[in-house]
């Protein structure tokens, strides 16, 4: 059992290649989850929906065990809003019978997506692309996880007593709308529920997008901290920085 613990860690917490390409492996599976996720919502459920679903659990069941179970403190695992997260897309995906609505809370295993410490001090080192937009790849995340989250809260909640959610599309659509201030009015929320949930679309919602935003059209900068000072973000051709004068020797790949 110590054996199998300390390969999990290794996987899970180590430097090694091998917990490099498993921990990259995992990104790919989270991706594909999703992908699934969303094209399985716009399709009628059937039994292969239902069989690939429970597969797809069982995959994150155990990722979840192997998680709690290298975990030093475990108790502490259940204030984390990811492990509840996880917890509620295993039950959407092992409990088919919970209903269509609820099932599309399965997205919100997005929400451990790309909260992994090394994996994100992996792709900045792998990757030049997500080194210099490293900012606007987790804002635009942030924002999707949370347009797909919401929408699948006001489908679960309102498809079968408002007439004008029909499907997941009008679930989408109400969503954007909302968070986008547009608010047509051809699509509301009945009863006190909805209304606090468009309160939430609203409110996290344009954050998340005012946010997104700065990060695209703000003036470009680099990550590099300061080692008088600490300072994380510099112009690309910085020698000094700005808030203490110390030598700077920032990485250049020669692309600016």
């Amino acid at each position: 059992m110590d054996a199998m613990k300390s390969r999990l860690r290794d996987l899970y917490e180590g430097e090694s290649d091998r917990a490099h390409r498993f921990r990259y492996g995992l990104l790919v599976f989270d991706v594909a989850t999703i992908l699934f996720i969303v094209v399985s919502s716009f399709m009628p459920r059937a039994p292969l929906i239902e069989g690939l679903d429970v597969v797809i659990g069982l995959a994150v069941l155990t990722d979840f065990v192997a998680r709690l179970s290298i975990s030093p403190h475990r108790g502490r695992e259940f204030l984390r809003p990811a492990t509840w997260a996880d917890i509620v897309a295993l039950v959407s995906f092992l409990a088919p019978i919970i209903g269509e609505g609820a099932g599309f809370l399965r997205i919100m295993r997005t929400l451990r997506l790309l909260r992994t410490y090394q994996l994100l001090d992996r792709l900045r080192s792998d990757s030049v692309f997500f080194r210099r937009n490293e900012e606007a790849v987790l804002a635009a995340t942030n924002l999707a996880v949370f347009v797909f989250v919401m929408t699948g809260v006001v489908y679960a909640t309102q498809h079968r007593s408002n007439p004008a959610i029909g499907n997941y599309v009008d679930a989408l659509y109400f969503t954007v709308t909302s968070l986008t201030t547009t608010g047509y009015g051809d699509i509301t929320l009945s009863g006190t529920s909805g209304r606090l949930i468009s309160v939430v679309v609203m409110l996290c919602g344009v954050t998340l997008f005012l946010r997104l935003a700065q990060v695209l059209f703000r003036p470009n900068k680099v990550r590099h901290p300061c080692p008088a000072c600490a300072l994380q973000r510099h112009e690309p051709d910085a020698v000094h920085c700005k808030a203490c004068g110390t030598v700077l020797c920032i990485p250049d790949e020669g692309a600016y």
